[in-house]
């Protein structure tokens, strides 16, 4: 992943971001801060990218995001509602003008009937405007093509964020 078609899309990110003047961060799952390595494998990353948060146990979530884990408890860790918490929370530590947030089931455990393996909710917020929320079904792929599927996913919206 760190080569080809994820390395011209990381590049191709950062322009976007340099050009119209924005940052970002990320805060990441089920990814474990793939986005934040592919985006930093790039000299001069610094200049968009804030921070990144890897938030895979649940108390990470509250702690460095402050998700409310009653939510977390109501909805699942993988849910829209706490995707959105994830982004929101990211830029509330952060001084990045557009979030992301990954939270999934890229297996092989850890499925349920409502919540299949490839199942991943994103959010990506930018200041000032309302969280947009994105559910994908990757369906039964292996844990590395769910975890590379869903960056890609988050490159897009944050790409649609920047515009």
């Amino acid at each position: 992943m760190l080569t080809g078609a994820g390395i011209t899309e990381a590049e191709a990110l950062l322009a976007l971001y340099r050009k119209h003047r924005l940052t970002f961060a990320t805060a990441e799952s089920c990814t474990g801060g793939l986005v934040a390595a592919l985006i930093t494998a790039i000299p001069g990353s610094s200049a968009v990218f804030d921070r990144g948060f890897v938030t895979y146990s649940n108390a990470s979530k509250t702690e460095c995001l402050g998700v409310p884990g009653d939510m977390i408890e109501h909805f699942g860790a993988v849910s829209a509602e706490v995707a959105c918490a994830m982004a929101i929370g990211t830029l509330d530590h952060s001084s990045a003008d557009v979030a992301v947030s990954i939270t999934g089931i890229a297996g092989p455990d850890g499925a349920t009937a409502e919540k299949p393996i490839g199942l991943v909710h994103f959010a990506c917020v930018r200041r000032g405007r309302p969280p947009v929320a994105a559910e994908r079904r990757f369906g039964p792929l292996s844990r590395s093509q769910i975890r590379t599927a869903a960056v890609f996913q988050a490159f897009k919206m944050l790409t649609e964020a920047a515009v």
